[in-house]
């Protein structure tokens, strides 16, 4: 069950949530970690359509973590903006909830890589197809199945 978010003031509509899911460099990817804790980490990420692509080694701590559960969040926040004056920080954010997918379609991952390259490296396509060709056997991709959104602001009150 989502709690809803208590400072109804603060919704961001869910266009405005897609948008800076669209327009953001890097998110947070929180997950349970195996022993029962909580895991983190910040990365790259592409969106399509309803969708989250990452790109990892194909063994790691993250994997372990998915292999036990796959349910996670994804934490964007765009352009912040701390106002000392008033003990406040203007800021918007969007959190997706969702199960990440792995052992994707050899297409998909080629697919999901060159959202990648199109998003942090446009221009270098040529290049980067030699890199997707050399590293593709021992790259893993994650889909995160985007369930629900929500996104929050503080308004700069100088704006």
């Amino acid at each position: 069950d989502m709690r809803e978010i208590r400072r109804k003031d603060r919704v961001l509509n869910e266009l405005r949530a897609k948008e800076l899911l669209a327009e953001g460099e890097f998110g947070f990817l929180a997950m349970v970690n195996a022993d029962g804790g909580g895991y983190g980490v910040p990365l790259s990420y592409a969106v399509e359509e309803g969708v989250i692509y990452f790109h990892c080694a194909p063994e790691g701590h993250k994997l372990d973590n998915l292999a036990v559960d796959n349910r996670v969040t994804f934490t964007v926040v765009g352009p912040t903006r701390v106002i000392p004056g008033q003990f406040t920080t203007a800021y918007e954010c969007a959190m997706v909830f969702g199960r990440i997918e792995r052992a994707l379609p050899e297409a998909e991952r080629l697919r999901a890589l060159r959202l990648l390259v199109a998003k942090y490296s446009a221009g270098w396509e040529e290049v980067a197809e030699k890199y997707i060709k050399g590293s593709f056997a021992r790259t893993e991709i994650l889909k995160l199945h985007m369930e629900h959104i929500s996104a929050k602001t503080k308004k700069d009150p100088g704006y």
